[in-house]
């Protein structure tokens, strides 16, 4: 970490849900909503972070449901619906308004790309008043989170971004994936969805949370 320099970067591609979004408590609480009703066993905020990941269709196997019982949709549209419901209590990660002031105010372009449906990612990026800071706002076309990675390459055809002086920021394995297949840079914040010690098996540089990232960039 200490010798990770990503100054050179222009472009900034950050991640929504769990990156600046703080909306880990929220999908826990979901989650195990679910869970109850199912009568299986809820999990912990440390249990999440360790089985999370996407498509999310394998994380919620993992956490025990049959989807020989019933749709992966079904259970998907469910999570959404306690999802909206209880979001509006999540607030954004401590610095998000500083380095999004910081990026905006040394002349980088930023973006937003989430596994989210975009009308809704839209929607809750204005009511927590920083859409002002992105250039564009990316996300997918359905409520089933399969990943992001088509979105990405399309979103880095409609904004133009050079490459070699892009940075996705996210805080799963997945944005490192995505960074991996845009042949971008990627640095991961574990203060989200995934524990330190998975992020850290990705090989990017990880920092505990965003008040780090002067250091870096």
């Amino acid at each position: 970490m200490n010798n990770t320099d990503l100054s050179h970067c222009s472009n900034i591609i950050w991640d929504w849900n769990g990156t600046l979004l703080n909306d880990l408590d929220v999908c826990v609480k979901a989650i195990n909503l679910l869970l109850e009703k199912r009568n299986l066993e809820t999990l912990s905020a440390e249990r999440y972070t360790d089985i999370f990941t996407f498509p999310v269709k394998d994380y919620y196997e993992v956490a025990g449901f049959d989807f020989d019982k019933e749709p992966f949709e079904t259970v998907a549209v469910e999570f959404m619906d306690h999802y909206f419901r209880l979001v509006v209590s999540a607030g954004l990660h401590t610095s998000v308004n500083d380095t999004l002031k910081y990026f905006k105010s040394s002349g980088r372009k930023q973006v937003i790309l989430s596994a989210m449906e975009q009308g809704e990612l839209i929607n809750l990026v204005k009511k927590r008043e920083i859409d002002h800071y992105f250039e564009n706002i990316f996300g997918i076309q359905d409520h089933l989170a399969h990943g992001k990675l088509e979105m990405a390459r399309k979103a880095i055809l409609e904004t133009g971004f050079d490459r070699s002086v892009t940075c996705l920021i996210g805080d799963t394995l997945h944005d490192a994936e995505v960074a991996g297949e845009l042949g971008i840079q990627c640095i991961l914040v574990a203060d989200g969805h995934q524990s330190w010690k998975r992020l850290k098996s990705s090989g990017y540089p990880v920092i505990q949370s965003l008040n780090e990232i002067r250091k870096v960039f």
